[in-house]
């Protein structure tokens, strides 16, 4: 498996990295215990969770998927084969979570504590902020529109305490996520002028059917070293093809769960239509296609893949080994002229 430097470290994570968000809903805990021995067999030695996991989120599973990870480590005695990426959750409607989760100084140290203590290691490779602390547009949304939240809080103030934590030893970097240009430049510039640890990564959607990080972050992550961990490669599915003329799999994400919509309505499946084109002309697995579209991107520090089934992850990981040819990536930038950013 190639591997890939994130951002200015002296880590070397893998192209492909193992999602995790399903572990504990959709799958138990011998079946992610599986999935983590298979993935890192085949050289997969990236893995990703957050305090919030699984999804959708529910007070009596938070934090199931990190125990996951954490017995394994025990069981396995693998915690230095990985490079462990968690998420702080950002501010929100759960309550459960260290009694409304925010992103002021006494919520990071103690999010920090309790994620180490469910993973069951003393140090966490990569701490990123899951959403910012502030009402700006992210999740789907393409415009900005100003708005308050009495739950805000200074970048400064959060970016502080998770220097503390790489201080005190239990961080060794920091990322951003579904973070904005302004975020980005925003954390490089206090960076700057308080001496703090640069963010080394982003983790962002990135798919064939949502390109929007091309439009202003793309050159962030070239030029400042800050790589995309690029997640929903396949767009909860929709672009493995399963949920094409209106079919509903009993087991689908969107089919089980109401709250994931945002990469479905005629928009998604007009492109979607169009993507399946282009990978049967050329005698390609469509979800195989649109995960090595995404690993190929100079801009991709690692791919975010998922999976609820053993099929599923061998299939997602095996698309590591598929180069594009120069035709077909014409032939999707046809399709992206057509459908631009179908699925904000």
């Amino acid at each position: 498996m190639e591997t890939r430097t994130l951002g200015r470290t002296d880590l070397k994570v893998s192209a492909i990295c193992l999602g995790t968000m399903t572990w504990g809903e959709q799958n138990s805990e011998a079946q992610a215990h599986e999935q983590m021995d298979f993935a890192l067999a085949q050289g997969v030695n990236f893995f990703d969770v957050a305090e919030m996991y699984p999804v959708p989120p529910k007070p009596e599973t938070q934090g199931r998927t990190e125990q996951y990870i954490g017995t394994w480590f025990k069981a396995r005695g693998k915690r230095h084969a990985v490079v462990l990426a968690t998420k702080i959750t950002g501010p929100g409607e759960m309550s459960w979570i260290r009694g409304g989760p925010r992103l002021d100084r006494a919520s990071v140290l103690a999010a920090c504590d309790a994620s180490l203590a469910r993973l069951q290691t003393d140090y966490i490779d990569l701490y990123q902020v899951h959403w910012p602390a502030r009402g700006t547009n992210y999740f789907g949304q393409l415009g900005f529109k100003p708005t308050e939240d009495s739950r805000s809080v200074p970048i400064e103030e959060t970016y502080s305490a998770l220097a503390e934590l790489v201080k005190a030893g239990k961080i060794r970097h920091i990322g951003l996520s579904n973070e904005t240009p302004w975020g980005v430049s925003e954390y490089l510039r206090l960076s700057r002028e308080l001496g703090l640890p640069r963010p080394v990564s982003i983790q962002n959607p990135y798919s064939l059917l949502n390109r929007s990080f091309e439009v202003g972050l793309a050159e962030f992550a070239h030029r400042e070293q800050i790589g995309l961990l690029a997640y929903s490669p396949l767009a909860f599915g929709v672009l493995a093809g399963k949920y094409l003329n209106g079919a509903k799999p009993a087991d689908g994400r969107l089919t089980l769960f109401s709250r994931f919509q945002r990469y479905n309505g005629e928009h998604a499946d007009a492109a979607t239509q169009a993507y399946a084109k282009v990978a049967s002309e050329h005698g390609l697995s469509l979800s195989q296609m649109a995960l090595a579209f995404v690993t190929s991107r100079h801009f991709v520090t690692s791919n975010i893949i998922g999976a609820t089934t053993m099929a599923q992850l061998e299939s997602n990981i095996a698309s590591h080994g598929i180069k594009l040819s120069r035709d077909v990536l014409t032939a999707l930038e046809a399709v992206h002229k057509r459908y631009t950013i179908p699925c904000p």
